[in-house]
């Protein structure tokens, strides 16, 4: 255009070819913007090609992953179930050392007599302290009466039961006869020998059983004395 402009001036080339050259450039210029933007465009359409291209490989690695994944969330669920389960089992060895640690009694009553201090350590089988039961409707008695009174008794036979310390009666029924005298059951049974034999009434054991309800302000204790007496016609 520089060189084909000084002569179209002169007029020593044709107006018209000024002018061809003149919308030559032109188009070439366009073509050329066109080429530029076609490019560009092809450039982000690769862009978004590889982008997609990324995105797929990422997929397919995390679609082949993922099989080790839940492996990996099943172990731990597995290890999370026997944290779980050993926890469960300190609770309850925790409780039955709880348990082993408070002694309690078997029955409700009085403390009779007690073998331990506070503080003091107990082994397994000691013996701490003597309950008397209150609550307890097996009441009973052991009356030692003469042999020759036990003729005619015999066990369900009723009984009138006097007690000294209180003044009063309870009613009461032979449970069973002992089987044996109360001299063959002490620590040193006598021997009689031959040709030194003296006649000795012996006691046999007899127990007794008070009839139920009759105790109903828990008055009466062990070693109380009393005085029974059976009827046996």
């Amino acid at each position: 255009m520089t060189r084909y402009k000084p002569l179209a001036e002169k007029d020593e080339i044709p107006q018209q070819q000024y002018t061809q050259a003149v919308d030559s450039q032109k188009a070439t210029a366009a073509a050329i913007e066109v080429a530029r933007a076609s490019a560009a465009a092809a450039e982000q359409a690769v862009t978004g090609a590889r982008t997609r291209v990324a995105q797929a490989e990422a997929e397919l690695n995390y679609a082949q992953t993922r099989p080790q994944q839940i492996s990996l969330q099943q172990s731990r669920a597995q290890a999370a179930d026997a944290q779980a389960e050993q926890a469960q089992a300190a609770l309850q060895q925790a409780q039955l050392n709880l348990q082993y640690a408070t002694v309690v009694a078997p029955v409700s009553g009085i403390v009779g007599q007690r073998t331990v201090q506070p503080g003091q350590n107990v082994s397994p089988g000691q013996q701490l302290m003597t309950i008397v039961p209150l609550d307890s409707e097996n009441i009973w008695v052991t009356a030692d009466f003469k042999e020759t009174q036990l003729t005619y008794m015999q066990a369900g036979q009723p009984v009138k039961i006097f007690v000294d310390t209180y003044d009063q009666s309870y009613e009461g029924h032979v449970l069973n006869i002992g089987g044996a005298t109360g001299a063959r059951y002490s620590l040193l049974p006598p021997e009689n020998a031959t040709g030194n034999y003296v006649k000795v009434v012996q006691r046999i054991p007899v127990k007794i059983v008070f009839e139920k309800g009759q105790d109903r302000q828990h008055l009466l204790r062990p070693g109380m004395s009393v005085e029974p007496k059976v009827r046996v016609r």
